[in-house]
């Protein structure tokens, strides 16, 4: 099984990559093949909207650094997204990448029962967390994206999201949490 994971995170060892870090332990240890791509240290621009991916070519025209990234995702069996909330969303490194994914999209994704060039069957594990400690702010981030997910044809999303954290220097992410993240793993892998 092929995992890759995106860390939209600026930092390399802040929350987010650690729950990451510790799903990618628990599924290597399981037999995975895992990837990593730290969003901020690749240079690429969103999408330019061009429809190149609707009308000339079956992928997105813009040659990048996030090229790479869209063929690891394209070629996964599980793919791992994992950001803080900075300022009320995603943060803007994971939000360039999921806006790129509208390449996946056939050129009649509105109309067509199989609208995504993404091979069927595909899990993804969001990860999401905060500093804010109440749960209910900042709710509305997975449902927006998860309906876009399911549109582009991942077939299980799992959401892991932490609330309360530490906004800064190394990972406070509770044990718990990070048990979670093993189990999820475990779960995906049988």
């Amino acid at each position: 099984m092929k995992i890759v994971c995106l860390l939209g995170s600026p930092r390399s060892n802040g929350n987010s990559a650690a729950i990451a870090q510790r799903f990618l332990e628990k599924a290597g240890s399981l037999g995975a093949e895992t990837r990593i791509f730290e969003l901020n240290r690749l240079s690429y621009r969103g999408c330019q909207a061009c429809y190149a991916c609707k009308s000339t070519a079956d992928h997105c025209v813009l040659d990048d650094d996030l090229s790479q990234v869209l063929e690891g995702v394209k070629d996964a069996d599980v793919v791992v997204y994992a950001s803080p909330v900075y300022y009320g969303d995603i943060t803007a490194q994971l939000k360039g990448f999921m806006d790129r994914t509208f390449s996946y999209l056939v050129p009649d994704y509105e109309t067509n029962p199989q609208p995504t060039r993404l091979q069927p069957g595909k899990n993804l594990l969001f990860i999401l967390t905060q500093g804010d400690p109440d749960p209910e702010h900042f709710a509305d981030i997975f449902p927006r994206y998860e309906y876009f997910l399911k549109w582009g044809g991942f077939a299980q999303i799992r959401l892991i999201r932490a609330c309360g954290l530490g906004g800064e220097g190394a990972a406070d992410v509770s044990e718990s949490t990070l048990q979670e993240a093993a189990d999820a793993a475990a779960a995906i892998m049988a």
